[in-house]
């Protein structure tokens, strides 16, 4: 089963009240734009919407999901559904004037057509006027959604012939449970969710338990700093460096840093409740006591400016094994 109106709202309130409206109101437009950065639902809500345009049992805005419509649109096979998405680096003029072609017959099931064109600012300028063309005169009872990253990248007078609707990124609430339901363990979404809002950015990290290696490393690299001080350089040699190889995961890691000494902070402010690292409570005061609460303030500084440092092309490994020296000197 696709995604239904109500969780459509959970994730996206504002555009999915105002398509909601439409569909109730029987005003759907003839052409979507979708914009906002990936990982915010947009395609899954195409989905939806192309469902609720062929459903023919539908009662109210919502498809019923139990007719053939229904259950070809979610399973990706329904002959009156086009996906139109980039051969290579560019959707190109012969992919639309295919999808012409389709149109210029009628329906197979229904009499009615959608299309859907993903990443619609990668069309050539060849394509784009082709599309521009279907957009002025479309042929019969016809929807067409476009979804792109890159409104900017698109002819005006593409925009100026679709109704735009705007994606948020998602609130950590509901990009938490997307992750959970993605199957992604609890502990690993909370951190992901305040590492980025991008939800296919954040499925990436988890692939072969990324996350959750690169969250035990931080971990270990933190004990070691506060139970042997002397051996946290050999930890960082041995665990660290080898894990976090590439600039952009050093920053992943620094990443989950600054996030375990803004737990500690949380503490100190009484505000337990929104920890991040939840299931390392007993952990956290336990290092929590021990530190004042200006040499937190210092700790964490000292993170925030090895980041920095990295950013301006600085050694990850001199810049790590520097932070490392500042943590132990308070």
């Amino acid at each position: 089963m696709g995604l239904d109106w109500t969780e459509a709202k959970q994730r996206q309130p504002r555009a999915s009240a105002i398509l909601a409206r439409t569909i109730e109101k029987d005003r759907l437009a003839h052409a979507y734009l979708f914009e906002g950065s990936r990982g915010t639902g947009k395609m899954a809500i195409a989905e939806l919407m192309a469902q609720v345009f062929l459903c023919r049992q539908r009662t109210g805005i919502e498809p019923c999901n139990e007719c053939a419509d229904c259950k070809r649109v979610t399973s990706g096979n329904h002959p009156d559904v086009h996906v139109i998405e980039a051969q290579g680096a560019v959707i190109k003029v012969d992919q639309i004037r295919g999808l012409k072609k389709e149109f210029s017959m009628r329906g197979m099931e229904s009499g009615k057509k959608v299309y859907l064109v993903k990443d619609a600012d990668r069309m050539n300028a060849s394509a784009g006027n082709s599309l521009l063309k279907f957009l002025e005169e479309p042929d019969g009872e016809a929807l067409a959604i476009l979804t792109t990253t890159r409104p900017q990248g698109m002819l005006k007078t593409i925009l100026s012939r679709v109704q735009v609707m705007s994606f948020q990124p998602l609130s950590p609430d509901v990009f938490v449970k997307s992750l959970v339901e993605h199957g992604v363990k609890e502990q690993d979404a909370l951190l992901l969710s305040r590492m980025t809002a991008n939800l296919d950015e954040a499925l990436a990290l988890t692939e072969e338990d990324w996350i959750a290696e690169a969250r035990k490393k931080v971990i270990q690299l933190l004990d070691d700093l506060v139970t042997r001080p002397g051996y946290s350089l050999i930890s960082l040699q041995d665990d660290w460096v080898p894990f976090f190889k590439e600039k952009p995961d050093v920053q992943l890691g620094i990443d989950l840093l600054i996030l375990w000494y803004r737990d500690l902070l949380r503490l100190k402010v009484d505000q337990p409740e929104e920890l991040v690292y939840v299931d390392q409570e007993d952990r956290l005061w336990k290092q929590a006591v021990n530190l004042t609460e200006e040499r937190l303030a210092n700790h964490l500084q000292a993170v925030v400016d090895t980041k920095r440092r990295i950013d301006a092309n600085t050694s990850p490994q001199l810049a790590m094994e520097q932070m490392l020296i500042r943590l132990q000197e308070g």
